[in-house]
């Protein structure tokens, strides 16, 4: 069966430049901004031998402590496999460690060590010159606004999501 309805013309279509009314552009302008920031941070860990994905488990160790492996696979977004491999890899490098939960002999705490506690700071270090240049074309208080609204849509006010 043949749609009769309207379809969008070609330039009315979905895009990720200035301008663009379509329902999918606020979407398509974040993934934009996102590789963007993604790709300056992993400028900034490289030279400390370490990744976006184990930089993500590090900052959750370091807000929440312990944490088990369920747990951090949920706060990144990651699935079971990939954050046993993102820990693997920290253990590795000496970052973190795996300790027994008491009371449930299967399930292992995830802990970020002194060595991962100063790779952290590190990259703190390392990350402000490049996050200076990614806002460096906004005007003044745009930084705080930008950082006002991103925050606002991504922790929504319960009931408002």
């Amino acid at each position: 069966m043949i749609d009769d309805a309207p379809h969008p013309s070609a330039g009315s279509r979905a895009t990720d430049r200035p301008g663009d009314t379509s329902p999918f552009a606020l979407a398509l302008l974040l993934r934009r901004a996102h590789w963007r920031v993604a790709g300056v941070m992993t400028e900034a860990l490289r030279p400390l031998g370490i990744e976006l994905r184990h930089f993500a488990v590090l900052l959750v160790l370091v807000d929440r402590g312990p944490t088990v492996q369920r747990d951090l696979a949920a706060a990144t977004g990651s699935d079971k496999a990939g954050i046993m491999r993102v820990v693997d890899d920290l253990e590795r490098m000496g970052l973190a460690v795996r300790k027994a939960v008491p009371g449930d002999r299967r399930v292992r705490a995830v802990e970020i060590t002194p060595r991962g506690v100063e790779l952290f700071d590190a990259a703190h270090v390392a990350a402000e010159p490049l996050a200076e240049r990614l806002v460096a074309d906004l005007g003044p208080g745009e930084r705080e606004q930008l950082t006002g609204l991103l925050t606002r849509f991504a922790h929504p006010v319960e009931g408002q999501a």
